[in-house]
């Protein structure tokens, strides 16, 4: 399965007491198909999937899935220490009816290329035809993928020719991997809040894949590029690049990301879960002022 243009990925929306609002997740999955995404990506990092139980984790799909009723493809985060746990999400995933799984590699001591040829190869052999996101996101994995690496499991594996890259500088990364691939069709993603999507689409990325609060703005960018319109992308893209980076600062986007939604009316609660961090009253105000700066 091909995947390309912008995929959102989800929050996961709780009440004040800390349990999943589920109809708050609803809103912001019709939210987003109605902004005119390609596709939704549930269970990621933005959507505090380490904070969920695993009764959890199949209820936050199962909910996301019934709602899209097939009206764009959905990807389930499957990310595990454990070769034979990523394969039990991945086997879940596929059984709930999400169309691909994104993993990173396993978070382990001394981790090297073989043993992550090795993780990618095993999950692909217990699931066939099945497609994979590979995920390169370092804070998360602690290990950081060559593009030589990505490369070569998009060679031998079949199923995961699709990239998600998160370890900046994207779009330099982005151009080697399209160099090394030698006109391989690979897809490759750009994620990290958007802040780079143009870049990394002009170095040959096919899309993002972020929890950006206002993807219309990445579907505008996306389409104008593809329709050679690079001026008019440009255009969109540096008008609210400021918005993105405020959205994606670490340690408290998620948070910045959840009032957003807020305020656009589909989620009642932006707490994250604890330990998650709460916006203190310089940030809602610093919010209020680049909202109104990119006339949101």
């Amino acid at each position: 399965m091909k995947l390309e243009g912008v995929y959102s990925v989800l929050p996961t929306p709780f009440h004040a007491t800390g349990e999943i609002d589920f109809e708050s997740l609803g809103n912001v999955v019709d939210l987003f198909i109605d902004k005119g995404v390609s596709g939704l990506t549930a269970l990621g990092v933005t959507s505090e999937v380490a904070r969920l139980t695993e009764s959890e984790r199949s209820a936050v799909l199962k909910v996301i899935v019934e709602r899209v009723r097939g009206r764009v493809p959905v990807v389930a985060g499957a990310t595990a220490e454990g070769t034979r746990i990523c394969i039990e999400y991945t086997r879940a995933a596929r059984e709930a009816g999400a169309a691909a799984v994104m993993i990173s590699p396993p978070r382990m001591p001394k981790l090297n290329s073989e043993a992550v040829m090795r993780h990618f190869s095993a999950v692909a052999d217990a699931v066939p035809d099945y497609t994979i996101v590979v995920q390169d996101y370092p804070p998360i994995s602690g290990y950081a993928m060559e593009p030589a690496l990505l490369v070569r499991i998009a060679y031998e594996i079949p199923a995961a020719r699709t990239i998600k890259l998160e370890d900046a500088p994207t779009p330099f990364k982005c151009a080697r991997i399209r160099d090394l691939g030698q006109g391989m069709d690979i897809g490759i993603f750009g994620g990290l809040g958007g802040v780079y999507l143009l870049e990394e689409l002009i170095s040959g990325a096919t899309g993002a894949m972020t929890g950006f609060a206002y993807p219309e703005i990445l579907v505008d960018v996306v389409r104008r590029f593809r329709a050679g319109d690079e001026d008019g992308a440009a255009e969109v893209f540096y008008r609210y690049v400021p918005l993105m980076r405020f959205e994606f600062q670490e340690g408290i986007g998620q948070a910045i990301r959840k009032e957003a939604l807020r305020r656009r009316g589909v989620i009642t609660c932006a707490d994250t879960r604890a330990p998650g961090a709460k916006l203190d009253r310089a940030t809602l105000t610093a919010l209020d002022r680049v909202l109104k700066w990119s006339l949101l």
